[in-house]
């Protein structure tokens, strides 16, 4: 009893020391990707830099794909935390989304050098560095549940049958201002933000109408679509 008592003790001591230790390694890596670029950061350099072994390195991420998902985990956990004061206080579905997305475009702003880095190589469907990967999946999935409480809270019906497709293409046109924001070169991304303010209104209502018996057949059509090309991504539904 008293051994499992202090072996208990032993892994609540060690748990933080552990997050401490995965926290430098990935924060060093961002900052050499950053300077160094993608393609030219090794492994080896990373650990040397956060003062690791290279094993110990790999204990925690096993390839430099796998520190960018540790990327793409922490920056959907900060755009969690950053939706909640809009989220918890907008009820129109403009507002809301509007909020979801400049929350979104605050929390990156810090990695926006780094994200220009690596864009290539996530613009390779067959990289695990895609958002559309298997590999990605979990970041992915944080993020539609972004989209999908943003839709649930707000005033706006919607079709019951419809509402589960929703946040996936709310996910997509998130994913379509990610691509905006890389390469927009605005003082504080001025361009992505506008871009935002103009948009999230237009989506909004395209959503209210969605409700309406006329419109289902076209947005189930593009979910087909959605569906097919884009297989286990975009088409799971949010949860």
């Amino acid at each position: 009893m008293v051994k499992e008592e202090k072996d208990e003790t032993a892994v609540k001591v060690k748990a933080p020391k552990s997050e401490q230790t995965r926290a430098l390694i990935l924060e060093t890596a961002l900052r050499l990707f950053q300077e160094r670029g993608y393609d030219r950061t090794t492994m080896r350099a990373i650990a040397q830099e956060a003062g690791v072994s290279v094993g110990n390195a790999y204990y925690y991420f096993s390839s430099k794909e796998h520190l960018v998902q540790g990327f793409y985990d922490r920056l959907a956990a900060e755009h969690e935390v950053a939706v909640r004061p809009v989220l918890d206080s907008e009820q129109d579905l403009a507002a809301r989304m509007r909020g979801v997305l400049l929350a979104w475009l605050d929390v990156a702003e810090r990695y926006r050098p780094f994200a220009t880095q690596f864009f290539k190589n996530a613009a390779d469907p067959e990289s695990p560095l895609s958002p559309f990967s298997p590999e990605s999946a979990d970041a992915r999935a944080a993020v539609i549940a972004i989209h999908e409480r943003c839709l649930r809270g707000s005033g706006t019906k919607t079709d019951p049958e419809l509402a589960p497709l929703l946040p996936p293409l709310m996910w997509l046109m998130h994913m379509g201002l990610v691509l905006f924001w890389v390469y927009d070169r605005t003082e504080g991304a001025a361009r992505s933000r506008r871009l935002v303010a103009r948009t999230a209104p237009i989506a909004a209502r395209a959503i209210a109408l969605s409700r309406f018996r006329v419109l289902r057949p076209l947005v189930r059509q593009v979910h087909e679509v959605l569906e097919e090309f884009l297989p286990g991504t975009a088409a799971r539904p949010a949860g």
